[in-house]
């Protein structure tokens, strides 16, 4: 049975990709080194912060990781501003709450950042849980954070189904025991389904919890989860 959702934060709760891809490329450019976006991509897939910086900066002392922290965050800070929901969001997690499923948020994102985001939108009076890139040792594929984010639930793994929009992200929910929705558009999709996302949708519009809780309900004797459509309204 159905009894919470788990939710990443970047790309399924908002669409902040293109804001946090410029401002790793700002503050990488302000240390004179220069990416190309493809190599960017490499910051969507749900990895830690210092985990990012040690992957285009090398070895790092901790006070050179918490000092380039500083200076990134207060560069995506201030682009922040024009960050907006994913299509549907708001609208979702309301009727999340409303039916009585619990919810819970759990992105790589530094606590500060998540924090700031959920203040931003608002939106933090809708999870019960909230577990960031600092509760845990090891970013995802490792599926700790979703097994933090479960047992701070008090729900079992099998009664879980997560929002991603990562491959290694979905690795993570899948390795945790818990169904996963891919969030994404395009060649992406085929991605998510591979890693093992039982559906991919583009966005929350027109989705129902109701309608989440008997496809989940189905899925119990099926490979997966029903087809998208039939998750949304009519």
């Amino acid at each position: 049975m159905l009894k919470a959702i788990i939710f990443d934060m970047d790309g399924v709760m908002i669409d902040s990709h293109p804001i946090h891809k410029r401002s790793w490329s700002l503050f990488l450019q302000s240390l004179g080194k220069t990416v190309s976006d493809d190599d960017l991509d490499f910051v969507r897939e749900g990895t830690k912060r210092n985990d990012i910086l040690r992957h285009f900066l090398g070895n790092l002392s901790d006070v050179q990781l918490h000092e380039y922290g500083l200076q990134k965050e207060a560069l995506f800070r201030r682009q922040a501003i024009s960050i907006r929901p994913i299509p549907g969001f708001m609208e979702f997690i309301d009727r999340v709450t409303a039916s009585g499923i619990r919810a819970a948020l759990a992105s790589s994102g530094s606590r500060t950042r998540v924090t700031y985001i959920l203040g931003h939108l608002e939106a933090g009076r809708h999870f019960s849980a909230v577990v960031t890139g600092d509760d845990v040792r090891n970013g995802k594929p490792d599926p700790s954070i979703f097994r933090i984010a479960a047992a701070r639930l008090n729900v079992s793994p099998s009664h879980v189904v997560v929002f991603e929009d990562a491959v290694a992200g979905v690795q993570a929910a899948k390795a945790a025991g818990m169904r996963c929705i891919g969030v994404a558009e395009g060649a992406r999709c085929d991605l998510l389904r591979s890693a093992g996302a039982e559906e991919v949708i583009p966005d929350f519009q027109g989705l129902m919890p109701d309608a989440l809780l008997g496809a989940f309900l189905s899925s119990q004797a099926t490979a997966g989860l029903s087809a998208t459509d039939s998750l949304r309204l009519p």
